[in-house]
């Protein structure tokens, strides 16, 4: 399609063309347009003489998109959502709502957030629920993109990175992110390790037995990229998926593991531990809130009151952090 042509172009055929994707029919697209069959008809003849592609071809009782369909149906219905939410917010009214969200992260993060966010349930929204499900990757657009969950909370550098660079390249990006908390990792240790009580040099931290937390049981972590870039290595002989589990296997063994500083007080053992400042440099952990931006079965003023309870959980969490307001 050329500029001249685009400016011409009838953005209500957009909104059929969302619906019977949505639909994949068109007598079903029109009763939820409330419009006759042939107008839905008229409105797709009229984009695939814009656009130059057949778009919905028949197939049974319905309609298939082309290739060229697939990848436009995304761009279109997130523009139309952001239209709507622009010109027509709605307003999510927590005190009366009976939404359920859906919330991946790890069981550090949940420790941190989950009490403030119950208070904020409880006093404002009484009839909203949170299920929180295992964080079981770095990388969790999958489990958003088939919403499997509506918003994850954690450690995702490369795929904040990532989003960064295609912004400001001016391609789509999908998702969006918002800062909650910034975090820091200590070496954590059995009171009374042998290690605990002298400077942990980096050829001490090397030689010790690890235990490494693994979402997705690798075993192989951001504290082993950390060291193969300097050319070190650690040995890992146990890994586990929860720092829960973490924290109770290290006070009773000898292994060395690694802990948000702001989790130890929660695993309600603090005085068996003893904590080391990592013996090498690694980059700050910045904990983000991750979602899909364009529109899903949960509303968007109900995710964003979502977020906004989550960011109001951090500061009760870190309230020494400059936080987003």
């Amino acid at each position: 399609m050329q500029a001249h042509q685009f400016r011409h172009l009838d953005l209500n055929l957009l909104r059929v063309f969302d619906e019977v994707m949505t639909e994949r029919s068109l007598t079903r697209a029109a009763d939820k347009l409330a419009i006759t069959q042939p107008a839905v008809s008229n409105a797709i003849r009229r984009l695939r003489e814009a656009l130059g592609d057949e778009l919905l071809v028949r197939s049974g009782q319905g309609v298939e998109p082309t290739p060229l369909a697939h990848a436009l149906w995304p761009v279109v219905r997130e523009s139309l959502a952001r239209l709507q939410n622009t010109f027509a917010p709605e307003r999510f009214d927590a005190a009366n709502a009976t939404q359920a969200f859906v919330v991946a992260m790890a069981d550090a993060t949940a420790a941190t957030l989950l009490p403030s966010l119950m208070h904020i349930l409880e006093t404002e929204a009484p009839g909203v629920s949170v299920h929180v499900q295992p964080l079981t990757t770095r990388d969790p657009r999958e489990v958003l993109e088939d919403e499997t969950a509506d918003l994850a909370v954690g450690y995702f550098p490369f795929v904040v990175a990532e989003m960064t660079a295609r912004a400001q390249s001016g391609a789509l990006v999908d998702f969006e992110s918002r800062r909650l908390y910034d975090g820091e990792y200590l070496c954590v240790m059995r009171k009374g390790h042998p290690l605990s009580e002298s400077l942990l040099t980096l050829d001490k931290y090397c030689e010790a037995r690890h235990m490494l937390v693994s979402f997705s049981g690798q075993p192989f972590g951001f504290l082993d990229e950390a060291l193969a870039s300097i050319g070190r290595k650690r040995r890992v002989v146990l890994t586990v998926n929860q720092y829960f589990t973490a924290a109770r296997v290290v006070a009773r063994t000898d292994l060395l593991t690694v802990l948000p500083r702001h989790f130890v007080p929660a695993t309600g053992i603090e005085d068996l531990l003893a904590f080391q400042p990592l013996p090498l440099r690694v980059e700050s952990v910045h904990v983000d809130a991750l979602w899909r931006s364009r529109a899903g079965h949960i509303p968007h003023s109900a995710l964003e009151w979502l977020l906004h309870a989550m960011e109001r959980s951090a500061r009760a969490a870190f309230p020494d952090q400059e936080l987003p307001l």
